[in-house]
């Protein structure tokens, strides 16, 4: 999996290219961890449009972030799901934890 990493403001747009699964999981968190401790940044925003694959441990690493961004006083939003994403985000549950925009 590639990452790019955009500022928006006080927004951090993490956006994801290709398959977020177990093997990029430590990818993930190194892009992500620093963030916490950026006190600019109050939202971090996952960004899936190129997302081809998400399995359960990116689910599980997602979980984690909202946790520890939660601790840092900052949100994190879902991005630009495509349906079969939404589908599974809506199955999960997750729709009612995470804003999806």
């Amino acid at each position: 999996m590639e990452v790019d990493i955009e500022r928006q403001g006080r927004r951090v747009l993490v956006n994801l290219n290709g398959r977020f699964d177990l093997k990029s999981n430590l990818t993930f968190r190194n892009v992500t961890r620093p963030l916490l401790g950026e006190s600019d940044v109050d939202a971090i925003v996952i960004g899936f449009s190129r997302v081809s694959f998400v399995d359960s441990s990116a689910l599980g690493l997602l979980l984690l972030l909202r946790e520890q961004a939660s601790t840092a006083n900052k949100k994190v939003i879902l991005s630009n799901c495509g349906p079969d994403l939404t589908r599974l985000l809506s199955i999960s549950q997750f729709h009612t934890i995470f804003p999806i925009e």
